[in-house]
C-alpha cells in the first residue's frame, strides 16, 4: 500500500471543564506509534455512548479517580489504520485496514481474568476515554493486538455502535441463561444500548421480547423487535411487575437486562423474573451507588433469582456482534452529528430526548 500523509496536527473534542456538561474542540499535535502494541488510526466515526457522559460530568462516584481536564473522550470509534509501530509484526491487522476500538482499549493479556475472557476486568487494562485519549478525535494511539476488524460489508456509521453498545448487549444476554423462545425483558428498550439488544435478543437469538421505556419510544421499539411494549410512566413499581407477568402466562421473564442508568428500573427488576431468571446489571446510575432495591435475600433464595452484570463483551463477542451486524440481522438506528455538535449531543442525552444512538461524523 503506498505511504498515507500523515498530517502534523489534527482535530479533536475534549471535556474542558470536567464535571460539567461540556465539551471544546481543538488542535492536538500528532502523536508516533510507541514501540511493541501500538498503532495510528485515522477515525471517521465514533459513537457516542451514556457512559461518556457519567466520565464526563464526574458523575460516577466509583471511579477511582475524577476526570482529567483536556481528556478526550469516546470508546466506539471506527477508522483506517496509517501506521503501525515498531515489534508489531505479529499483529493480525495492517496499514490499510479498517478497525474498531472499543471500551478497553488495551489488556495485558497475562492476568487471571485476560487468561479467562474476562476483558473488562484485567489488572492492567486501560479504558479508552479516561485516562486513555478516546475516540472522538481524527486520529488515535491503540493496542495493535487489540483493536477489532471491521468487516467490508459494514459502514463505518453503523459498525461504530456495535463496538459498547452492541458488545455490551449481546454480551448481556449471553450471560443471562436466557434461551430461544423464553421471555426477556428490556429496561431502556428506546436507548442507544437498549435498543440494539430488542434487536439481537429477538432476531439473533430467538428470544421473545418486552420492551420497557417512555411511551414515545415505543415505535422504535416495536419496529426493533419487541413483542410486548410497558409505557414506564403510565405504571408504579408494582404494575409495571404485574404487567410483565401478565404477558409472560403468569411465570414472570427468564431474564432483565437493566440498559437503562436508573437505580428505580433495578429495583422493579425483581419482580419481573419467574423461577430461575437473571437481572442483567448493565446501565451504571450516576451519583452515590446504591444497592439494589427488592432484593431481598428471602426472595431470592425462594425463586432461586440469580443477579449478574457485564461490562463489555471480550473480543470475540465483538467479533460476534459485528458479524450479526455486517448480516443485516441488527441494524443501529443512529443520527450523524459533527464533532462540534458533541455538547449538544449530550445535552440530549441527559434530558432523555435521544432514540437510539448518535455517532459522530470526525472527518
Amino acid at each position: 500500500m503506498a505511504a498515507v500523509d500523515i498530517p502534523k496536527q489534527y482535530k479533536a473534542a475534549v471535556y474542558d471543564r470536567p464535571g460539567i456538561l461540556s465539551t471544546r474542540v481543538k488542535t492536538l499535535d500528532m502523536p508516533d506509534p510507541g514501540a511493541g502494541e501500538m498503532l495510528r488510526e485515522r477515525r471517521t466515526h465514533s459513537g457516542v455512548c451514556h457512559s461518556d457522559l457519567g466520565i464526563m460530568e464526574n458523575s460516577w462516584a466509583a471511579l477511582p479517580y475524577p476526570t482529567q481536564q483536556g481528556q478526550v473522550g469516546g470508546h466506539e470509534g471506527v477508522g483506517t489504520i496509517v501506521k503501525m509501530g515498531p515489534a508489531t509484526g505479529h499483529t493480525a491487522v495492517k496499514v490499510g485496514d479498517r478497525v474498531g476500538i472499543k471500551w478497553i482499549a488495551g489488556t495485558c493479556g497475562s492476568c487471571l481474568p485476560c487468561l479467562e475472557g474476562a476483558d473488562a476486568q484485567c489488572q492492567k487494562g486501560k479504558i479508552s476515554g479516561y485516562y486513555t485519549p478516546g475516540t472522538f478525535q481524527q486520529y488515535v494511539l491503540s493496542q495493535a493486538d487489540y483493536v477489532s476488524p471491521i468487516p467490508e460489508k459494514l459502514t463505518s456509521e453503523d459498525a461504530a455502535p456495535m463496538l459498547c453498545a452492541g458488545v455490551t448487549s449481546y454480551a448481556a444476554l449471553r450471560r443471562s441463561q436466557a434461551r430461544s423462545g423464553q421471555w426477556v425483558v428490556i429496561s431502556g428498550a428506546g436507548g442507544g444500548l437498549g435498543h440494539i439488544a430488542v434487536q439481537l435478543a429477538s432476531r439473533g437469538m430467538a428470544m421473545r421480547v418486552i420492551g420497557i421505556d417512555a411511551g414515545s419510544k415505543e415505535q422504535l421499539v416495536r419496529d426493533c423487535g419487541a413483542e410486548h411494549f410497558i409505557d414506564m410512566t403510565k405504571h408504579n413499581d408494582q404494575s409495571i411487575s404485574e404487567e410483565v407477568v401478565k404477558t409472560t402466562d403468569g411465570l414472570g421473564a427468564s431474564a432483565v437486562i437493566v440498559c437503562t442508568a436508573s437505580n428505580k428500573a433495578y429495583a422493579q427488576s425483581i419482580d419481573m423474573l419467574r423461577f430461575g431468571g437473571t437481572l442483567m446489571c448493565v446501565g451504571m446510575p450516576s451519583g452515590q451507588p446504591e444497592p439494589i432495591g427488592n432484593a431481598f435475600p428471602a426472595k431470592m433464595v425462594f425463586k432461586g433469582i440469580t443477579i449478574a452484570s457485564t461490562a463489555v463483551g471480550n473480543r470475540k463477542d465483538a467479533i460476534e456482534v459485528l458479524d450479526f451486524a455486517a448480516r443485516g440481522v441488527v441494524k443501529t438506528v443512529s443520527r450523524l452529528e459533527k464533532m462540534e455538535k458533541l455538547t449538544d449531543v449530550f445535552r440530549d442525552m441527559k434530558e432523555g430526548k435521544l432514540n437510539g444512538r448518535v455517532v459522530i461524523d470526525l472527518q
